[in-house]
């Protein structure tokens, strides 16, 4: 026990207890609670990944809408969309599926 009074009173004693209580307040701002430095790493990843997926669906909407548009002003592109996709036929055809 005289250890740790010998260390209070060494150097505890000599801080400022302004500067003590200010190191508190930090440690328990940015430490413990919800808005915790950890807390926020987890959360600015998590809009990182979320940002990453808009991107992604963002460039996939882009690319069907260019799809659409070539499929309604183009009535060959729309055949050949129809003929690999859904395997449709003329009747008088026959068609052979290659895996």
């Amino acid at each position: 026990m005289s250890f740790f009074k010998n260390y209070y009173v060494q150097s505890l004693l000599k801080l400022n207890k302004y500067v003590l209580v200010s190191a508190v307040f930090v440690v328990l701002t940015f430490m413990v609670g919800d808005s915790n430095i950890y807390k926020r790493y987890q959360y600015d990843e998590k809009i990182r990944m979320l940002e990453k997926e808009i991107r992604q669906y963002r460039k996939e909407i882009e690319t069907n809408r260019k799809k659409l548009d070539d499929l309604n002003t183009s009535k060959e592109r729309l055949e050949r969309f129809a003929r690999e996709e859904y395997f449709m036929k003329k009747p008088d055809e026959d068609i052979y599926i290659i895996e």
